[in-house]
């Protein structure tokens, strides 16, 4: 009889890597869920003795659904699966009654390991008939009922490279980072202006701005920030000093040495890349952003933006990563993650 497992994931590439790391010989029933939700639809329906969990979900979260399973008491063994990997994110949903937590992406060596060690393989494998004896299974294409696009492909790469800046900033800061769910789209250099005008809520801003270039890739990375975030920012740094222009520049070039060079890291391991970087410069300080892209707006005719928003935990801080690609990028980038696809 086939084990029941649910595979928890917002991102198509995300499912389908993990069902293709499975051991083959492993007799299971998979079902997929987009959110918290859908696997919570499918853990009453009795579909998921594991159920295989990210944290990063619109609807409803993996921390949003950990609580819920312990409230519903829910008869299910949860291994989360994130590119989430701050200590504390690792520590609250072990707190939340979890078996273990992976980071992404999880290789079928490592995988098979963690099952073995909890006892699933010999679970399943026990109520299946006798075999006789065969030649090790090899890695199958198992079933999957989705379609996964270059859109989904690049969102899943930036969502581990951004968990890991995020897991720099928090052990920097000593905080929990809020990570948001990626936003990947093709903008015009109008609609970027536009949108980095939504983003101003109002108040001036500083960006921090970095170009970058390899392997044919090319673009610039931009980070905001709403100028209220200096004050607490300064507060975890341990700046003593006066809060002028200067120690605000120097502030927000600390918090991008980590972001920035992080979440490019992240990317170009992930695409075998290796990335040359710029001098980083620091735009917009008591300016609108959007002041300054409109007169730059040439440098910034991309077609491919990913925009990852930063919030900390319990204090006024928030910031926003913009990873800006050149139309001639595009292409390039595009076959790094073909095989994906």
């Amino acid at each position: 009889m086939s084990l029941p497992i649910i595979i928890c994931d917002d991102s198509a590439m995300a499912r389908k890597q993990l069902a293709r790391a499975l051991p083959a010989d492993w007799p299971v029933d998979i079902t997929y869920a987009n959110n918290g939700e859908e696997a919570l639809m499918a853990l009453r329906e009795g579909k998921g003795e594991v159920l295989f969990l990210d944290l990063t979900m619109p609807v409803l979260d993996g921390f949003q659904t950990l609580q819920q399973i312990n409230e519903e008491a829910l008869d299910t063994s949860v291994i989360v699966v994130s590119g989430d990997i701050q200590p504390d994110a690792r520590n609250r949903v072990l707190g939340l009654g979890a078996l273990d937590f992976v980071k992404k992406p999880i290789g079928s060596e490592e995988l098979a390991g963690l099952l073995d060690r909890f006892g699933f393989l010999d679970r399943a494998r026990e109520t299946e008939a006798p075999k006789p004896a065969q030649a090790p299974a090899q890695p199958v294409e198992r079933p999957v009922n989705f379609r996964v696009d270059r859109y989904d492909a690049y969102r899943e790469v930036v969502n581990v490279a951004i968990g890991r800046a995020a897991d720099l900033l928090a052990r920097l800061l000593k905080v929990f980072v809020v990570l948001p769910v990626p936003n990947v789209s093709d903008l015009e250099p109008g609609e970027l202006r536009m949108a980095l005008a939504a983003m101003e809520q109002g108040g001036s801003q500083a960006a921090v701005c970095q170009g970058f270039v390899g392997s044919g890739i090319a673009g610039e990375a931009m980070l905001i920030f709403n100028e209220g975030s200096t004050a607490d920012l300064a507060r975890l740094l341990g700046y003593k000093g006066k809060l002028d222009e200067h120690a605000s520049v120097e502030i927000y070039m600390d918090v991008a040495n980590v972001l920035i060079g992080a979440c490019l890291r992240g990317i170009a391991e992930q695409i075998d890349v290796t990335f040359s970087v710029d001098h980083p410069t620091v735009l917009g300080l008591h300016r609108p952003v959007s002041e300054v892209v409109a007169k730059n707006g040439g440098r910034w005719r991309n077609t491919l933006t990913f925009e990852i928003p930063y919030r900390i935990e319990s204090c006024n801080i928030d910031c926003d990563l913009l990873l800006l690609f050149t139309e001639d990028s595009v292409e390039p980038l595009q076959q790094r993650v073909a095989h994906w696809l």
